[in-house]
């Protein structure tokens, strides 16, 4: 095998890409390997073009491997790979957001990266490797791509500049107060995804800052590396607008163009006219160049949204540059079932966002390649088609909806409160009924006010908002809040920032240009954070703090601690006691490792349960007074259930303060008595009295024997 490596660093981990003809029938290969994380990524364009077809055809596909982990995963009965996980899915996109911007959209041939994990280590994330390796599969290939372009990941452990974290090691990303990945070329960034804990506008825009000067370096490594090994391009034939389509539509249709876009509705509804019209006039007119005819009218609706945005400050709905669209916020209000709920209105997106609320056992148990463990905090987001007026198909889920899901989720993990504070598994589920715009900061914002109305402690609500652009150069630019369908289409960014009154905790970067420079991200940030306060206003207008209390509906849960070494009674032989405890008292009972156990079910059933184990598990001491049942009499006294499974001895002399010859002649089996711990000998054995928490109980006993 024929092979040249090429070496640099990253963090404090070496950083190799490898080009060999290990796959050597695609346009494009490399392996890409990051401490013992080995990624290998390879490139492949389609000899054939889409004729007819108005979208370049970009595939990103991220496979894991259980191999890579050397592990042998999957259910029992299926011992190899299905469908990928979340985490694939949002490798793939985050790889997919960073390259497709650099390719000619007008291509229109298949184009498919593949990035296969072949090992991974505990340290190191694959995801900065697999955007590394599409990016140099694509550059050293006759692909035509306009990169290269790199990626960093930034942790940061404290509150300064000196407290950032390049490459940051998986261990450490659950104390990190920022977790980020950003990518870009020399002066610009082109994708972001980030999860934070309520940080600062300026600590975020410093964290851009220090992005750019490490994606510097590995853009100098890249291009070396183009230099000595890149192959020519191919040359593709453009697909030049015949002159018979521009001046049929410089004739008839240019003139109401602009009436047609900037009808101050929101929506498409404007555009979708103009778009009947032109197709009507092509059919009629020039009907073999109806695709081509088609293109040429979605980029002169660019051009003029660009162009009105740009130099007249206009935006297709008639609203000012930071203008928010019409806020309205509603918890509640469905039905009793419900463990909480939220309406949240912004223009016309429309979400409903649904809380529900289980114990431990519910928790989602994953087992994947690179996260193997339980999850208590989920949310998912639903795009049904009729929520842009549209008919489809219903059931699955594509990749946009767990990205959209993935990035609420990430944006409320901030403000949840600790297992310990509220132990229970919390799912949201937010149903975009309506959409124009950003219904994944929809879902962020309907999803605070289900938390807040089902009662969960949460610490401040959260709010998000897309940030919106129409690029010209540098110097000309106009920066939209709450940008709606057409703006998003049209537009050149789509920035995704969501946080509290108190600092960011989610983002994700769009971009339809080549990059955006960090002076307008910054920008972007303080508008994104005008527009949370006012929309976190209208949230707590509505409702000001999490109600005090659970939903009726909603499982009640208690949290003890016992020691390690009484699970095995509270678990009993073959899991009886803990059955037996369930079957009882309906609740369900999980135990964890480190003596934590957690039951959950109607109040009545957790309070029973939580009785009786602490019963089974309670470490007597001296002096502790308990109302005991008799359940055996003995001639030397009587023995006295004061615990599910404990007894002690009442001595026949502690039993009153006077002498009594025969126990039977006072006390018989069943009877409820008051005793009190004397001792507990060197043999755990438990000695009780009644006379000294009760002198007069026998006296006041009803009994045929004088006292």
């Amino acid at each position: 095998m024929q092979t040249k490596v090429f070496e640099t660093t990253l963090g404090q981990e070496k950083l190799t890409a490898t080009f060999s003809d290990l796959a050597d029938q695609t346009n494009g290969s490399v392996t890409v390997r990051l401490g013992d994380t080995v990624v290998l990524v390879t490139a492949v364009m389609d000899n054939t073009e889409r004729s007819g077809q108005s979208w370049f055809p970009l595939t990103v596909d991220y496979e894991e491997r259980f191999y890579a982990a050397g592990q042998i995963l999957g259910s029992r009965y299926m011992r190899r790979e299905g469908r990928p996980s979340d985490e694939a899915i949002l490798t793939g996109r985050m790889i997919d957001r960073t390259i497709r911007p650099l390719f000619d959209q007008s291509l229109r041939r298949d184009i498919q990266i593949v990035a296969t994990v072949l090992s991974l280590d505990a340290k190191n994330d694959p995801s900065v490797p697999a955007i590394l390796g599409a990016s140099l599969a694509l550059a050293t290939s006759d692909i035509p791509w306009a990169g290269p372009v790199s990626a960093i990941r930034l942790g940061l452990s404290g509150d300064t500049l000196s407290d950032f974290i390049i490459n940051p090691q998986n261990d450490l990303s659950d104390d990190l107060k920022l977790d980020t990945i950003v990518c870009g070329t020399e002066d610009k960034i082109n994708m972001i995804e980030a999860e934070a804990g309520e940080i600062k506008e300026d600590i975020i825009g410093q964290s851009f800052d220090l992005a750019l000067q490490e994606i510097n370096k590995l853009q100098t490594w890249q291009k070396m590396i183009i230099a000595e090994i890149g192959k020519n391009k191919q040359i593709l034939p453009s697909n030049e607008i015949p002159e018979t389509i521009i001046n049929l539509f410089t004739d008839k249709l240019q003139p109401n163009l602009i009436g047609y876009i900037f009808s101050n509705q929101p929506g498409k509804e404007g555009i979708n006219t103009a778009y009947k019209v032109w197709t009507e006039i092509l059919i009629n007119e020039a009907p073999d160049h109806l695709a081509l005819g088609l293109d040429y009218l979605e980029k002169k609706i660019d051009q003029a949204i660009h162009d009105e945005g740009v130099n007249n400050q206009k935006r297709v709905d008639g609203r000012g540059d930071s203008e928010l669209r019409p806020i309205f916020c509603q918890t509640g209000g469905l039905t009793d079932i419900l463990h909480g709920s939220g309406i949240f209105f912004r223009g016309g997106t429309h979400i409903l966002s649904i809380l529900t609320l289980a114990g431990p056992k519910s928790s989602q148990l994953i087992e994947g390649m690179e996260i193997q463990g339980k999850k208590h905090f989920m949310h998912h987001y639903n795009f049904p088609p009729f929520s842009v007026g549209e008919t489809g198909r219903l059931g699955g889920i594509n990749r946009r909806a767990v990205g959209h899901g993935a990035l609420a989720e990430k944006s409320l993990k901030a403000v949840l409160p600790d297992r310990e504070t509220f132990p229970y598994t919390i799912r949201l589920v937010s149903e975009a009924m309506a959409s124009n715009g950003s219904t994944s900061m929809g879902s962020v914002c309907g999803s605070t006010l289900a938390l807040m109305d089902g009662g969960v402690p949460i610490k401040r609500p959260v709010a998000g908002i897309a940030v919106g652009l129409l690029y010209e150069s540098s110097d000309k630019y106009l920066i939209l809040t709450d940008i709606q369908g057409p703006e998003d289409h049209y537009g050149d960014m789509d920035f995704k920032v969501a946080g509290t009154t108190e600092g960011v905790t989610g983002i994700q970067l769009d971009i339809k240009v080549d990059g955006i420079s960090v002076k307008i991200l910054k920008e972007a940030l303080l508008k994104a954070k005008d527009a949370r306060l006012q929309i976190i206003d209208k949230i707590t207008q509505t409702i000001s703090v999490p109600n005090p209390d659970l939903k009726p509906s909603a499982p009640r849960i208690e949290m003890i601690k016992i020691p390690i070494a009484k699970i095995g009674q509270v678990i009993g032989p073959g899991g009886k006691v803990i059955q037996k405890i369930s079957a009882e008292t309906g609740a369900e009972i999980e135990i964890e490792d480190d003596g934590s156990i957690f039951i959950s079910g109607l109040r009545e059933g957790v309070k029973s349960a939580k009785e009786t184990i602490e019963g089974i598990t309670h470490e007597y001491q001296a002096g502790e007074k308990f109302q005991g049942t008799v359940t055996r009499i003995m001639d030397f006294g009587a023995f006295v259930k004061i615990g599910l499974n404990t007894e002690g001895l009442v001595h026949v002399s502690e039993i009153a303060p006077i002498r009594i010859d025969k126990v039977t002649d006072y006390l018989q089996e069943g009877d409820i008595v008051p005793v009190v711990i004397k001792e507990i000998d060197n043999q755990n054995r438990i000695n009780l009295s009644i006379k000294q928490v009760d002198p007069d109980f026998i006296k006041n006993k009803k009994t045929d024997r004088p006292l």
